[in-house]
């Protein structure tokens, strides 16, 4: 999706957001994003899976304290199954894969990264893989291209940097699917961090898409439960956005909280792989790719 079609939708959420009691018509909608009735229900439903109307009336982003509760038992059961037992888990499969603190130490040598530029529904992103997997993923609108680069180099000093769009195109692929693919593979993450922040993440991936937790979920999940401040630290340090879900933790308030990318970009996510999620439900597809995601 091109970044000005993501900027429509992130106004228009954030707008049926704020006037979700109004119950504003797809008029109001589409005047308030600049494009006429026809051209904007199309825009969102291509976007969402479902249509404008259809989104008012699950609409959850207001009421985050209620998903919270709703989704808690499901979360408790997926916090308990175990999260050392390997990284493939939920519709996402993804395979986080951590540096061993050898490699820790050796900060990215001898390792080349690849990396692109590439549409997703939340606008442009930078994609970075090595030969073990995905090492990065920014989205780019409050972060230029230069400044994610910048980030990744810090992250990885002596590693080697190769610019080629052509080679990190299959992996958005993969991660952006314009259709959900007959046979889902796999996704390698890799990742370098403290035990600490591997755990963290770990935990992350035990939110499936369309649910969400809380710090002092994250925290407990861990065996930490007194180290909510590290813990939310750690979930900001995150460099994987979307498949190392950082975006689905919340404040115990029910309050959306800060988002590296943005708090706007967060809020547009937690509505996409809800909307994506019923969208499944209502076809009846229980196998159906909740998250978008392969």
């Amino acid at each position: 999706m091109a970044n000005s079609d993501y900027a429509r939708i992130e106004q228009a959420i954030l707008y049926l957001d704020a006037h979700a009691r109004e119950q504003p018509s797809l008029d109001d909608v589409a005047a308030h994003v600049g494009l006429s009735p026809f051209h904007f229900q199309r825009l969102f439903t291509r976007w969402a899976g479902i249509s404008p109307k259809r989104f008012l009336q699950i609409h959850t982003l207001s009421s985050a304290r209620r998903l919270l509760a709703e989704r808690r038992s499901v979360l408790d059961t997926s916090f308990a199954v175990g999260l050392s037992g390997g990284g493939r888990l939920h519709e996402l499969f993804v395979t986080l894969t951590a540096m061993t603190p050898g490699e820790f130490k050796l900060a990215g040598d001898g390792l080349t990264i690849h990396h692109g530029v590439h549409a997703s529904p939340f606008g442009d992103c930078l994609i970075a893989v090595c030969e073990r997997g995905i090492c990065g993923l920014h989205f780019l609108t409050g972060e230029s291209e230069v400044e994610a680069l910048e980030s990744l180099r810090e992250q990885w000093p002596k590693a080697s940097f190769i610019e080629s769009t052509k080679l990190t195109a299959p992996w958005a692929g993969r991660i952006f699917p314009q259709t959900p693919p007959r046979e889902r593979t796999p996704l390698s993450v890799l990742v370098k961090g403290t035990p600490f922040q591997v755990q963290v993440w770990q935990a992350l991936l035990r939110v499936a898409p369309g649910d969400v937790a809380t710090y002092e979920d994250l925290a407990k999940a861990i065996g930490r439960p007194k180290a909510v401040r590290a813990v939310g630290s750690a979930v900001g340090d995150n460099s994987v956005a979307l498949l190392i879900p950082c975006h689905r933790v919340l404040r115990k308030t029910g309050v959306i909280g800060d988002y590296r990318w943005g708090s706007s970009r967060k809020q547009v996510m937690l509505a996409w792989e809800t909307l994506r999620r019923e969208a499944d439900n209502e076809d009846g597809d229980g196998e159906a790719l909740q998250s978008g995601l392969a």
